[in-house]
Protein backbone atom coordinates (compact mmCIF):
# COMPACT_ATOMS: atom_id res chain seq x y z
CA UNK A 1 0.00 0.00 0.00
CA UNK A 2 1.23 3.33 -1.05
CA UNK A 3 0.05 6.78 -1.74
CA UNK A 4 0.04 7.86 -4.95
CA UNK A 5 1.80 11.49 -4.68
CA UNK A 6 4.93 9.42 -3.09
CA UNK A 7 4.94 6.67 -5.87
CA UNK A 8 4.73 9.60 -8.60
CA UNK A 9 7.80 11.12 -7.15
CA UNK A 10 9.51 7.82 -7.42
CA UNK A 11 9.38 7.72 -11.00
CA UNK A 12 11.52 10.91 -11.26
CA UNK A 13 14.04 9.48 -8.50
CA UNK A 14 12.52 11.39 -5.32
CA UNK A 15 11.83 10.28 -2.24
CA UNK A 16 10.82 14.05 -0.97
CA UNK A 17 9.19 16.66 -2.70
CA UNK A 18 5.47 18.27 -3.87
CA UNK A 19 3.47 16.02 -6.15
CA UNK A 20 0.87 17.46 -8.02
CA UNK A 21 -1.18 15.12 -9.78
CA UNK A 22 -4.38 15.27 -11.74
CA UNK A 23 -6.05 12.24 -13.15
CA UNK A 24 -9.34 11.38 -14.89
CA UNK A 25 -11.78 11.49 -11.49
CA UNK A 26 -10.26 13.63 -8.96
CA UNK A 27 -6.31 16.03 -7.93
CA UNK A 28 -4.23 16.06 -5.50
CA UNK A 29 -1.19 17.93 -4.30
CA UNK A 30 0.97 15.97 -1.78
CA UNK A 31 4.17 16.80 -0.16
CA UNK A 32 6.18 13.92 0.94
CA UNK A 33 9.06 13.82 3.08
CA UNK A 34 11.82 10.68 2.88
CA UNK A 35 9.04 8.68 1.66
CA UNK A 36 6.35 10.08 4.50
CA UNK A 37 3.25 11.62 3.61
CA UNK A 38 2.38 14.94 5.14
CA UNK A 39 -1.35 14.31 5.61
CA UNK A 40 -1.95 17.96 7.08
CA UNK A 41 -0.29 18.92 3.93
CA UNK A 42 -2.36 17.04 1.18
CA UNK A 43 -4.93 18.55 -0.26
CA UNK A 44 -7.33 17.43 -3.43
CA UNK A 45 -9.22 19.03 -5.98
CA UNK A 46 -12.55 17.97 -7.11
CA UNK A 47 -11.11 19.57 -11.20
CA UNK A 48 -10.09 16.70 -13.11
CA UNK A 49 -10.33 14.89 -16.65
CA UNK A 50 -13.75 14.18 -16.45
CA UNK A 51 -14.84 17.54 -15.27
CA UNK A 52 -13.32 19.03 -17.62
CA UNK A 53 -14.41 16.57 -21.00
CA UNK A 54 -17.98 17.53 -19.39
CA UNK A 55 -16.85 21.59 -19.17
CA UNK A 56 -15.91 21.22 -22.88
CA UNK A 57 -18.84 19.50 -23.99
CA UNK A 58 -21.05 22.31 -23.15
CA UNK A 59 -18.24 25.26 -23.96
CA UNK A 60 -18.85 23.73 -27.70
CA UNK A 61 -23.20 23.46 -27.24
CA UNK A 62 -22.56 27.21 -26.72
CA UNK A 63 -20.47 27.54 -30.26
CA UNK A 64 -21.36 28.28 -33.43
CA UNK A 65 -21.07 24.45 -34.42
CA UNK A 66 -23.93 22.56 -34.99
CA UNK A 67 -25.66 21.16 -32.02
CA UNK A 68 -27.37 17.83 -33.24
CA UNK A 69 -23.49 17.10 -34.43
CA UNK A 70 -22.27 17.98 -30.97
CA UNK A 71 -25.13 16.05 -29.08
CA UNK A 72 -24.27 12.91 -30.97
CA UNK A 73 -20.53 12.99 -29.40
CA UNK A 74 -19.86 10.07 -27.55
CA UNK A 75 -17.98 10.19 -24.10
CA UNK A 76 -14.81 8.74 -25.51
CA UNK A 77 -14.90 11.05 -28.42
CA UNK A 78 -15.17 14.15 -26.63
CA UNK A 79 -11.87 12.93 -24.52
CA UNK A 80 -10.14 12.18 -27.50
CA UNK A 81 -11.19 15.70 -28.94
CA UNK A 82 -10.09 17.40 -25.58
CA UNK A 83 -6.42 15.46 -25.36
CA UNK A 84 -5.85 16.34 -29.16
CA UNK A 85 -6.66 19.90 -29.40
CA UNK A 86 -7.10 21.77 -25.68
CA UNK A 87 -4.02 23.58 -24.28
CA UNK A 88 -3.23 25.43 -21.09
CA UNK A 89 -3.27 29.42 -21.75
CA UNK A 90 -0.58 31.02 -20.05
CA UNK A 91 -2.67 34.56 -20.02
CA UNK A 92 -6.27 33.34 -19.69
CA UNK A 93 -8.17 36.90 -19.10
CA UNK A 94 -5.97 38.06 -22.16
CA UNK A 95 -6.33 34.94 -24.40
CA UNK A 96 -9.69 35.27 -24.14
CA UNK A 97 -10.55 39.11 -24.71
CA UNK A 98 -8.02 39.60 -28.25
CA UNK A 99 -9.39 37.01 -30.55
CA UNK A 100 -6.04 37.60 -32.38
CA UNK A 101 -4.63 35.28 -29.79
CA UNK A 102 -7.43 32.32 -30.23
CA UNK A 103 -5.86 29.40 -32.55
CA UNK A 104 -8.80 27.50 -33.86
CA UNK A 105 -8.41 23.39 -34.60
CA UNK A 106 -10.71 21.72 -36.25
CA UNK A 107 -11.35 17.49 -35.75
CA UNK A 108 -13.41 15.33 -37.63
CA UNK A 109 -16.02 13.30 -35.33
CA UNK A 110 -15.97 9.38 -36.25
CA UNK A 111 -19.68 10.58 -38.25
CA UNK A 112 -17.30 12.62 -40.16
CA UNK A 113 -18.28 15.46 -39.13
CA UNK A 114 -16.12 18.44 -38.72
CA UNK A 115 -15.78 20.16 -35.10
CA UNK A 116 -14.27 23.92 -34.87
CA UNK A 117 -12.70 24.75 -31.31
CA UNK A 118 -11.75 28.07 -31.06
CA UNK A 119 -11.96 29.58 -27.51
CA UNK A 120 -12.69 26.48 -26.27
CA UNK A 121 -9.15 25.25 -26.96
CA UNK A 122 -8.02 26.99 -24.05
CA UNK A 123 -10.78 27.38 -21.59
CA UNK A 124 -11.42 23.85 -21.02
CA UNK A 125 -8.68 23.23 -18.74
CA UNK A 126 -8.49 26.35 -17.33
CA UNK A 127 -10.73 25.26 -13.94
CA UNK A 128 -7.68 23.73 -12.96
CA UNK A 129 -6.33 27.23 -11.81
CA UNK A 130 -10.12 28.50 -11.23
CA UNK A 131 -11.98 25.83 -10.27
CA UNK A 132 -14.82 28.84 -9.62
CA UNK A 133 -15.45 28.04 -13.56
CA UNK A 134 -16.91 24.75 -12.70
CA UNK A 135 -18.83 26.61 -9.41
CA UNK A 136 -16.30 25.17 -7.10
CA UNK A 137 -15.10 27.36 -4.57
CA UNK A 138 -12.10 25.68 -4.20
CA UNK A 139 -8.97 27.76 -4.86
CA UNK A 140 -6.92 25.95 -8.29
CA UNK A 141 -3.80 23.79 -8.06
CA UNK A 142 -1.11 26.35 -7.61
CA UNK A 143 -2.74 28.00 -4.40
CA UNK A 144 -3.27 24.20 -3.18
CA UNK A 145 0.52 23.76 -3.82
CA UNK A 146 1.19 27.27 -1.64
CA UNK A 147 -0.95 25.82 1.18
CA UNK A 148 1.14 22.19 1.34
CA UNK A 149 4.29 24.01 1.10
CA UNK A 150 2.98 25.71 3.69
CA UNK A 151 2.36 23.15 6.15
CA UNK A 152 5.38 20.96 5.50
CA UNK A 153 7.83 21.79 8.90
CA UNK A 154 10.37 24.56 8.03
CA UNK A 155 13.81 21.90 7.94
CA UNK A 156 11.78 19.95 4.91
CA UNK A 157 10.66 22.94 2.94
CA UNK A 158 13.42 23.32 0.96
CA UNK A 159 14.03 20.37 -0.41
CA UNK A 160 10.01 19.99 -1.04
CA UNK A 161 9.77 22.82 -2.99
CA UNK A 162 12.73 22.05 -5.68
CA UNK A 163 10.97 18.82 -5.85
CA UNK A 164 7.40 19.45 -7.52
CA UNK A 165 6.68 16.92 -9.84
CA UNK A 166 3.52 16.40 -12.11
CA UNK A 167 2.02 13.31 -12.78
CA UNK A 168 -1.96 12.48 -14.69
CA UNK A 169 -3.03 12.54 -17.77
CA UNK A 170 -4.80 15.36 -17.29
CA UNK A 171 -1.12 17.14 -16.64
CA UNK A 172 -0.25 16.47 -20.37
CA UNK A 173 -1.86 19.32 -21.53
CA UNK A 174 0.73 21.67 -23.50
CA UNK A 175 1.46 24.62 -21.24
CA UNK A 176 0.16 23.07 -18.18
CA UNK A 177 3.81 22.68 -16.80
CA UNK A 178 4.83 26.56 -18.10
CA UNK A 179 1.82 27.75 -16.25
CA UNK A 180 2.32 25.93 -12.97
CA UNK A 181 5.77 27.12 -12.93
CA UNK A 182 4.46 30.85 -13.59
CA UNK A 183 2.08 30.40 -11.21
CA UNK A 184 4.05 29.22 -8.61
CA UNK A 185 6.57 31.64 -8.94
CA UNK A 186 4.06 34.88 -8.75
CA UNK A 187 2.98 33.26 -5.54
CA UNK A 188 6.82 32.86 -4.31
CA UNK A 189 7.89 36.04 -5.57
CA UNK A 190 8.28 37.49 -2.14
CA UNK A 191 10.15 35.05 -1.01
CA UNK A 192 13.08 35.52 -3.71
CA UNK A 193 12.34 31.32 -4.07
CA UNK A 194 13.10 30.53 -7.99
CA UNK A 195 10.20 27.58 -8.54
CA UNK A 196 11.00 24.80 -11.03
CA UNK A 197 8.49 22.27 -12.04
CA UNK A 198 9.33 18.29 -12.90
CA UNK A 199 7.40 17.22 -15.72
CA UNK A 200 8.24 13.77 -17.43
CA UNK A 201 7.13 12.95 -21.16
CA UNK A 202 5.84 10.18 -19.43
CA UNK A 203 3.92 12.17 -16.34
CA UNK A 204 0.84 10.36 -17.03
CA UNK A 205 1.58 7.09 -16.08
CA UNK A 206 3.81 8.46 -13.27
CA UNK A 207 1.97 6.50 -10.52
CA UNK A 208 2.24 2.89 -12.09
CA UNK A 209 6.06 3.48 -12.94
CA UNK A 210 6.80 4.56 -9.38
CA UNK A 211 4.87 1.73 -8.04
CA UNK A 212 6.79 -0.94 -10.23
CA UNK A 213 9.90 1.04 -8.45
CA UNK A 214 8.68 1.34 -5.18
CA UNK A 215 7.71 -2.29 -5.13
CA UNK A 216 11.36 -3.46 -5.72
CA UNK A 217 13.13 -1.52 -2.71
CA UNK A 218 13.77 -3.41 0.32
CA UNK A 219 12.48 -1.13 2.68
CA UNK A 220 8.97 -1.15 0.63
CA UNK A 221 8.80 -4.65 1.62
CA UNK A 222 7.09 -4.72 5.18
CA UNK A 223 4.30 -2.88 3.05
CA UNK A 224 2.63 -6.00 1.05
CA UNK A 225 -0.19 -7.93 2.40
CA UNK A 226 -0.95 -11.59 1.74
CA UNK A 227 -4.21 -12.72 -0.66
CA UNK A 228 -4.84 -14.88 1.98
CA UNK A 229 -4.91 -12.36 4.85
CA UNK A 230 -6.89 -10.21 2.85
CA UNK A 231 -9.46 -12.67 2.36
CA UNK A 232 -9.73 -13.43 5.88
CA UNK A 233 -9.36 -10.61 7.63
CA UNK A 234 -10.92 -8.27 4.87
CA UNK A 235 -10.29 -4.76 3.41
CA UNK A 236 -10.73 -2.98 7.00
CA UNK A 237 -7.66 -5.34 7.99
CA UNK A 238 -5.43 -2.95 5.24
CA UNK A 239 -5.64 -0.10 8.15
CA UNK A 240 -4.70 -2.30 11.39
CA UNK A 241 -1.50 -3.32 9.06
CA UNK A 242 -0.63 -0.26 7.71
Amino acid sequence: IANTGFLSLCAYGRVTGLALEVGAGVSHVTSVCLGQTWREATYRLGVAGGFLSSYLHSLLMESPNDPSVLKALKKKTVIQLKKQCCYVSMDYEGDLHDQGYHHPARFQAPDGHWITLDKERFCCPEPLFQPKLLHQSSPGLHHLALQSLQKVPDHARRDTVGNIVLSGGSSMFPGFPERICLELNALFHSTGCQIQVLASPERGTAAWAGGSMAASLTSFQHAWMSKGKYQEHGAGYIHQVF
